[in-house]
This record gives C-alpha cells, structure tokens and sequence, in this order.
C-alpha cells in the first residue's frame, strides 16, 4: 500500500541529467578508466533526451490561470484531475492571487499530493504558500492509497479531488484517509457525497462508495474513512432537466458524543421537520450521535423525486449557533432547491459538470442558477478538452455538453 502524509512539505525535485551524469562519471573515475567515460557524448545523449521530453512536456503543457473568477481551490482539484485522466501536464499560476492569505494552504497540497500518488505524478515546486505549481503525471493504476490529513482539512473536498481520476484505473481504486473532517466549513459533507452525489453519478455508470469509520469536526479533525472506486471509463450521458414529482425527502443529524445531553441531534432535525411541515413537506431524519474527537454537529437533507434526480442541502453546527438555526439552515436551503423548479441543486451542478465533458454523448441539467464555481468549472474542463458547454438562463440555467470520452 502506497502512503502519503499529507502534512509534510514535499522533497526538493532532483535533477535527472545531473544525477545520471554524476553517477557514471563518478563511476569511471573510481575505476581509473576515464577515458572509458566519454563525456561529450553522455552529455549530449542526456540532454538531448530529457530535452525532447521537456519540449514534448511544454507542447502539452496546459496553462491555467489560478485566479480566474472566483479564484479558489477548485481550479486545482478540476485541473489536477484532467491533468491525471488526460496525462497532459499541468501548470497552474496566481494560485488564489486574490485571496486574504494567497498560494496553496494545506487542503490544497493534500489534494495534489493525494493525485500525484495515484498517478505515480511528479509534482513541482508543490509547497504551502506557493502560487504556483506543476504537475506532470504518469498512468492511473488500480492501487492501494493511504492518505493521512494531519489537520481538519474536508475530506468532501479531497474526494472532490480524487472523485474523477479514481474511476479510470484498470482495476479498482481503495483510498484510506486516516485523519480530516467529514463535515467542514465551505465544503461538501461526506454524507452529502453519499446521498446526493453518489446516486446522480451512478446514472452515468460511476461506482465508487464512501464508508465512514469515525465521523471527524473541526478543529481537530481525526476522521477515518475509507473511499472505494471501481472502474467506469464508460461514461453515459446525464439527463435531468425535469424535477418530477417529489417522492420522499430524508435527511441525517448527526453530533459527536460530547453533545447527546443537550440533545443537538433532535433539535437539529425537529427544526428541519417543523419548517419544511410548515411547507406542506415531510422528511424522515434520522438523530445519530457519534464517536469523535471533538463536539461538532450537521445536517444533510435530500429529496428523491420522480425523475430519479436528487436535491440536497446542509448545514454546519458551530459554537454559539443553536441546534434549531442549523436545522432551519438546511431546511430553508432544500425548500428554496425545490422551489425553484430545477432539477439538481446548485453544489450538486458544479460537481457533475467534469463528468458530463467526459461522458459519451450529449447531457443536460437545469440547475437554478449559473454560479462563479461552475464558471471556474467550465474554464478549466473548456482548457483541457475539445468541448464547449452551452448555457441557457431563464428562471433557471440549462447546461448542455457533448462529451469527449477519454482515449
């Protein structure tokens, strides 16, 4: 099993020419035959190699640039995966230049790292801080991962990462994520992932599952979970721009242990059940306390209609918030999904796009609206592959693509 500790900084790139020149250099120095060395011509047969694969490398290169639009950590997870699938090397530039603290944080070189071990990539000048990066990747194999999160990071978003490459090996894929958050701020929530996400991507014949061993909450993190990914290069088109009728609508509170007294599980989902009840709609949610390493609560809620799509939404307990405002958080977000007459969600949209450019055919989802994210999306899938999305706003915004299916 492959590991990768994803809080350490990673080691200095070595220069090839120099070490396979060094190596047989010294090595017929210490043999007395120098002569036996010549080094005009390991030189020049070195670097002539390593400078056709540098011009091929730079002929394929695909540029990114990290502050587009809203300039954040997606451009790396959308453009590292494409870069994995496509093996066409990476670079991407003004690594969130707009941002308070700007260059990769830790979530960021996790999800790199995370990548590059899949596809036995090279990453370059990948370090915290930096605002830009390289990667030149190798083959995606069927492999076992272990992939340790030292901090809080989401690993919602590192799945956001691996979702894509994961799914293109020969064979399947297991990745051991030892530490994380499974429910963090700005970030999807496993359980989201599980219900909402999972599901809509199974129509197109992805297969992958996520187990949750330990549940994980800022700010100390200490997830265990494991993510199985079988193979699926035969994407099929997606087809959801009719909502349907709703069938049933379900949901999961979940807090650690720490909070079972004071019952923040209940009243999370009594506030859900009561404001969606005051709509006329009942939900099934399920209170489940946990084991972890830190108080910390959520909620996730999902509706299933008759079209097969699947609209989500949640929310995130923290200190000082009451259990009944995350409840009503949630709530007031699925409702506002169903009202609006499209059939995936706003999050749900931005995560389905990279498979809908690789899928054999044509797809289409009405979203509510077209956002930032999902521009950012089709800015770097656009750079990568020869499709173009086609938009349409109304009341809600059609995306139409006709995919390019990996070779």
């Amino acid at each position: 099993m492959e590991s990768t500790h994803l809080s350490q900084e990673p080691k200095m790139q070595t220069n090839i020419h120099d070490c396979l020149w060094s190596v047989k250099h010294e090595g017929c120095a210490s043999e007395g035959r120098q002569d036996a060395c010549p080094s005009g011509v390991f030189r020049t047969y070195f670097s002539d190699m390593l400078s056709h694969r540098e011009d091929k490398d730079q002929r394929l290169m695909v540029e990114i640039d990290g502050s587009y639009l809203e300039g954040g950590g997606a451009i790396l997870r959308v453009a590292a995966g494409l870069s994995a699938v496509t093996g066409r090397p990476l670079r991407v530039s003004h690594i969130r230049a707009g941002r308070k603290n700007p260059g990769l944080r830790v979530q960021h070189l996790e999800g790199l790292k995370a990548i590059a071990a899949l596809c036995s990539g090279r990453l370059v000048n990948a370090r915290i801080r930096s605002t830009e990066i390289e990667l030149h990747p190798g083959a995606i194999e069927a492999k076992e991962l272990q992939v340790t999160i030292s901090t809080a990071g989401s690993i919602g978003l590192l799945f956001q990462s691996l979702k894509l490459p994961i799914c293109m090996a020969a064979g399947d894929v297991i990745v051991t994520v030892n530490g994380g958050a499974t429910f963090a701020k700005w970030a999807p929530p496993v359980p989201y992932i599980q219900n909402v996400l999972l599901p809509v991507l199974g129509q197109m014949g992805y297969s992958a599952e996520i187990e949750i061993q330990r549940h994980g909450f800022y700010p100390i993190g200490g997830a265990e979970t494991k993510i199985v990914a079988h193979p699926c290069r035969n994407l099929q088109p997606l087809s959801l721009t009719d909502v349907g009728v709703l069938k049933d609508i379900r949901g999961m509170s979940i807090a650690s242990e720490h909070l079972q007294k004071p019952k923040v599980a209940e009243r999370q989902a009594e506030a859900a059940m009561k404001l969606l009840r005051v709509k006329g709609l009942k939900a099934t949610i399920e209170s489940q306390y946990v084991d972890a390493a830190c108080p910390g609560s959520g909620i996730v809620l999902w509706v299933h209609t008759s079209t097969g799509t699947v609209l989500g939404f949640d929310a995130l307990g923290e200190r000082g918030k009451p259990s009944e405002l995350v409840g009503e958080e949630a709530a007031r977000g699925l409702i506002n999904a169903i009202e609006s007459g499209a059939a995936v969600d706003n999050h749900l949209s931005d995560m389905l796009l990279i498979f809908i450019a690789l899928a054999r055919g044509k797809s289409a989802i009405l979203c509510p609206k077209l956002t930032d994210h999902a521009k950012t999306n089709m800015y770097v899938i656009e750079k990568f592959l020869p499709v173009k999305f086609q938009i349409a706003e109304d009341r809600n915004t059609l995306i139409e693509c006709s995919g390019s299916p990996p070779v």
